[in-house]
């Protein structure tokens, strides 16, 4: 049992091998209770791998995982009555109707707020009589995330929790996952959708090949990438392409922008002193700052 009762997740050294490929690395990451933990990587960084861990799906090589003090191995079903999981592929029962599944999926998880389910059905627009069969990619993907959310478990493990939803319903998720957190649920999100990361998470973890290279909030992982900086003046612009850790520097007549890594006093003076009609300083998106680490956007695992 864990000591601290803050820790909803504990993965401890976590590894997981295949042969000689390692998917995992000695994972060690915590998740605070009531937090959106976001847990980012590039294709085959691991990412699903740590979810089959958590669900107690596959065994480690080594290392250990505790929910709720928990092990998630040997205390499957305690540990599962706790949780609720959204996969990013919802494998369903076709002959069924969509309230039928919701019905189903209640029982077999033990919990369900009839309630919030009825609200969940009309905010995520779904038609609860028809088959899901004929139910598109996207209506499939409500169902899952409508049974997770009116299950009120205390934590949500959601793997790419949006796969398919139009804009519109991905904001109503983004609404109803901010709404969770505000109760006190736990979520770990599993997502290549950026913004909605941005926009949701308390922290957010960054694993590649198998091993965890950023944990921290958004503020504090600025420092992955380099501030934007944009100016305009009367003439042309001063020249600056000298001054310590400036980047990227276009001057389109009197427009100048530019990137900047560490303390920009410096920058700053030589801009001043050329007197700017306009001076915008901006902080990297979450984007620039995965770009920064892979030189790619990220995608599924």
């Amino acid at each position: 049992m864990s000591e601290d009762p803050n820790f909803v997740v504990e993965l401890k050294g976590l590894t997981k091998q295949y042969g000689a490929m390692v998917a995992l690395d000695s994972l060690n990451l915590d998740v605070i209770k009531g937090e959106i933990l976001g847990y980012l990587g590039p294709n085959g960084s691991g990412k699903t791998t740590t979810i089959r861990l958590m669900l107690g799906l596959i065994k480690p090589t080594s290392g250990s995982v505790h929910i709720f003090g928990r092990d998630a191995l040997i205390e499957k079903a305690a540990v599962h009555a706790s949780l609720a999981y959204v996969p990013g592929e919802a494998n369903l029962w076709p002959a069924l109707t969509g309230i039928e599944t919701l019905h189903l999926l209640a029982k077999v998880h033990g919990s369900v707020d009839e309630t919030y389910r009825k609200q969940l059905i009309k905010r995520f627009e779904l038609e609860p009589n028809k088959k899901v069969r004929t139910y598109s990619k996207g209506n499939k993907q409500k169902i899952t995330l409508i049974a997770a959310l009116a299950s009120r478990a205390e934590l949500l493990i959601l793997d790419e929790p949006t796969s398919g939803l139009d804009p519109l319903m991905e904001q109503v998720f983004r609404e109803t996952a901010a709404e969770a957190r505000d109760r006190g649920q736990t979520i770990f999100l599993s997502s290549h959708i950026l913004e909605e990361v941005e926009a949701l998470c308390n922290r957010i973890a960054v694993l590649r090949s198998g091993k965890l290279v950023e944990l921290g909030t958004l503020e504090q992982m600025r420092h992955l990438s380099a501030v934007t900086i944009e100016a305009s003046f009367s003439s042309k612009p001063p020249l600056i392409s000298h001054i310590k850790g400036v980047s990227n520097v276009v001057i389109r007549d009197k427009f100048l922008t530019c990137q900047v890594n560490g303390p920009i006093d410096e920058l700053l003076a030589v801009l001043a002193q050329a007197k700017p009609l306009t001076l915008l300083s901006r902080e990297p998106s979450l984007e620039e700052l995965f770009l920064a680490l892979y030189g790619e956007k990220s995608g599924k695992d």
